[in-house]
């Protein structure tokens, strides 16, 4: 059975144990969070006609080595202080995309709610902030069973959030967590996954619209195999007037690691091999085919376009327009 390589204990152990890495720190740009403000917590741009509402549901506090399990330290911290980055903390972001399609409200992931990390959780109010309605969702779609895409399914009642809505994922992405077994099979520290992933899936009210390659959504919105992060990991295709956005999930985790450095494999990958070459392929269509791109850990709100750069690529943030 594929592992799961981090447990939230072993994460957390890990992020406050970072500060020992033994690796000299680059002189960086101390850029702070805001004192006494906040910053924004939603941002919108039309892709055609479709309006995307990216909503944010915080952060996660994560080390900086967990980047890559297949490159060393000394490469790892290389890179990173080469984009001016921590050496000791990945401050990951986690972005939302809400579809406003024709007369459909497509909502990307549920984040992990009150469930996981503390940082996180945060989608509820941020819709609020947005002034999008809850009611008015009418299609949740789950890239995969990760705590912070799917624990935020139900609220403290274990009721769903968005119970007016048509839920779907990839029936294989379903398939795979509900394995008979699976949990008692599993490590003693992936099983808090599993069963995580298992309360999620079987929420009661819940219907699930299992899809696979090219499951169509809604109208403009459909699915597409992304395997690699876990073994059938979708990530969201959104078309009007002849323009694209992939909305990537954790297909790409990271905007620089992921885009410059496709082949080293992340440690939540459960299959690293598989991973890189999605990421590979992904690549190739957005930068030659020119469609935009969301990541949902990319710097918020984590839009932007793939470009070549030599035999690789860069990822270039899309400019924030007011209108």
């Amino acid at each position: 059975m594929s592992r799961l390589t981090f447990n939230r204990r072993a994460l957390l152990k890990l992020a406050a144990a970072a500060p020992a890495f033994a690796l000299p720190a680059p002189l960086l740009a101390q850029v702070s969070a805001p004192t006494g403000r906040s910053n924004p917590s939603h941002f919108r741009f039309n892709i055609g006609t479709a309006k995307l509402t990216v909503v944010s549901d915080g952060h996660l506090g994560l080390p900086a080595m967990g980047v890559s399990s297949s490159a060393s330290e000394a490469e790892i911290a290389a890179f990173l202080e080469s984009h001016q980055l921590s050496l000791t903390q990945n401050y990951s972001h986690t972005n939302h995309v809400v579809i406003e399609i024709d007369d459909n409200v497509v909502l990307v992931d549920v984040g992990s709610g009150q469930r996981f990390m503390e940082t996180a959780g945060r989608l509820m109010e941020n819709l609020d902030a947005a002034g999008i309605d809850p009611s008015s969702i009418t299609h949740v779609v789950i890239t995969h069973a990760h705590p912070d895409h799917i624990w935020g399914i139900r609220d403290d009642f274990d009721e769903p959030l968005f119970p007016d809505a048509e839920y779907f994922i990839g029936g294989a992405e379903y398939d795979w967590w509900m394995q008979d077994g699976l949990a008692a099979a599993a490590a003693p520290e992936d099983q808090q996954f599993i069963v995580g992933a298992v309360n999620s899936l079987t929420t009661e009210g819940l219907e699930w619209n299992r899809g696979s390659d090219g499951f169509e959504v809604a109208p403009g919105v459909r699915m597409i195999s992304t395997p690699g992060h876990t073994l059938n990991h979708m990530s969201i295709v959104v078309e009007s007037d002849g323009q694209q956005l992939i909305a990537l999930g954790d297909a790409m985790t990271h905007a620089y690691v992921s885009v410059e450095r496709p082949e080293w494999h992340g440690g939540f990958d459960m299959d690293g091999a598989m991973a890189g070459e999605t990421r590979k392929k992904l690549l190739d269509m957005a930068a030659t085919d020119g469609i935009a791109v969301l990541g949902y850990h990319f710097p918020f709100p984590g839009v932007g376009h793939i470009m070549r750069d030599g035999d690789g690529y860069r990822f270039v943030p899309a400019i924030w327009n007011w209108g």
